[in-house]
This record gives structure tokens, C-alpha cells and sequence, in this order.
């Protein structure tokens, strides 16, 4: 590891990169779950050279024209039409690959919606979703690390959240969720309580865990050194007789 690459990153500096991710995601290079996951890599990382291979395939910061946002500006996202998600007495399901550039709805009238966003190539910053569940489920499978907001009603029925969610103060994706739930549940999971997605193999990934080992041997070297110079240093004090002298 070279100098540089040791040197220890700057809180601005992972902000930076956080910001580099959500402008890939913006142009359709990251789905969902890779940008939570490598967001959270950005701010683990505590050297120049961990923050580098998190964005190492993508294309540095103002060498590519960043489009305007999929959802327009933020007084118009409301209006704009949703795309809808439906399953009557029978199942709607959507997973792998496919694109959010607007904002989703869901309606379950005594059948199952599910709607896998941990695939999903996202437009924007925030997920928008208005889910209605009459006695039938709605469930939303999103990856750890995002934040999830769920409002509304549930009448006889239940919404509730089980996401492992990023800590407070990072900027992370949002899934933002309006429910109403009649004698129905609406659900929004995370990783950890549903099926695994096979993720596909990736340089960055393999070279930041690389680095990151080397840092963790780095510091136990470090502390074993601490230890035997205290050893030395005790044994230097106290190895010639008792400590009265004799």
C-alpha cells in the first residue's frame, strides 16, 4: 500500500464518494443493492486507497454529463403517473433486473404483490410507493443499509418494517412507502428476512476486503509491538532482582 493510499480519509472525502455512487446510480450504472452496498463500504472505509476501489469501475466525478432526475422536479413527483402493480384475487410479482424511473403502486385485493427492489436500477434518490393491501398482502423487498419511511393507515390488517436501516446521519437511498392496509398487510423486508440475490462477481469487492485485511494485520502488528515493548519495558524495570533492589 502505497503512501497515499494509507493515508486516512477525510469525512469529506467518503461524502464525496457517496455522492459519485448516487450520481452512477442516476445514470443506470448501480442497481439498488449495489449502491447500498457500496455506500456502505464508502463509509467504512479509512483509507484514500479502500475509497478508491469502491468507485474504481466507475467514471470519475464530471468526466460523465449527469442526467436531470427521472422523477422531475420535487412539486411535480406526486403528479406523475405511477407505474402500477395489481393482482386481484391472483399474484403480481416483479424481481431481478428492471428499472424505477418513477414512482410504483401497489394494490392487492385478496391476492399477494411483491415488488423486489434489491435488483432494481433506481432514477432517484428516493423510492416512492403508494401500497394498498384489502385482504391481501403487499410485501417490499428492499436490501439492508437503505432508510424506509412507511406511513399510513391499517384498518383490521398490519404495516410494518423490517430493515436493518443505515445508521442516522448517512446518505443513503430512501424507500419512501403511503400504506393502507383494510383487513390486509403491507410489509416492507430487507436481506436478512428474505430470499438471497446470487450477486454477481465484482473486482471492487474482492480489493476492498483485500484492504481491509491488510489493515486489520497492519494493526495487530501494531499492538503486538505495544505489548512487547511494554513486556520489554517491564522486564527491563523489574528483571534484576526484586523491586527493592535485592
Amino acid at each position: 500500500m502505497d503512501d497515499l493510499g494509507g493515508m486516512r480519509a477525510s469525512d469529506a472525502e467518503r461524502e464525496a464518494v457517496v455522492e459519485q455512487l448516487r450520481v452512477a446510480s442516476v445514470e443506470g450504472r448501480l442497481t439498488l443493492g449495489e449502491l447500498t452496498e457500496r455506500t456502505e463500504a464508502a463509509y467504512l472505509a479509512v483509507t484514500r486507497a479502500e475509497l478508491a476501489v469502491v468507485t474504481s469501475d466507475l467514471p470519475q466525478a464530471g468526466q460523465t454529463p449527469v442526467p436531470a432526475p427521472a422523477y422531475g422536479p420535487a412539486g411535480q413527483q406526486e403528479g406523475r403517473r405511477r407505474r402500477w402493480f395489481v393482482a386481484v384475487m391472483g399474484d403480481s410479482k416483479r424481481r431481478g433486473k428492471w428499472r424505477i424511473d418513477r414512482g410504483l403502486g401497489a394494490v392487492a385485493v385478496m391476492g399477494d404483490v411483491v415488488l423486489d427492489l434489491r435488483e432494481a436500477e433506481v432514477r432517484d434518490n428516493v423510492v416512492d410507493i403508494a401500497a394498498t393491501a384489502v385482504m391481501g398482502d403487499v410485501k417490499i423487498i428492499v436490501p439492508d443499509g437503505v432508510d424506509v419511511d412507511l406511513e399510513g393507515v391499517a384498518i383490521m390488517g398490519d404495516k410494518k418494517v423490517q430493515v436493518i436501516e443505515a445508521p442516522p446521519g448517512t446518505n443513503v437511498p430512501v424507500v419512501r412507502v403511503k400504506a393502507f392496509a383494510l383487513m390486509g398487510d403491507i410489509k416492507v423486508v430487507g436481506d436478512s428476512r428474505a430470499q438471497p440475490v446470487k450477486k454477481s462477481w465484482a473486482a471492487w469487492r474482492e480489493q476492498w476486503n483485500e484492504l481491509r485485511g491488510e489493515l486489520r494485520e497492519l494493526r495487530g502488528d501494531f499492538r503486538g509491538d505495544l505489548r512487547e515493548l511494554r513486556d520489554d519495558s517491564r522486564d527491563g524495570r523489574y528483571g534484576h532482582g526484586d523491586r527493592w533492589g535485592h
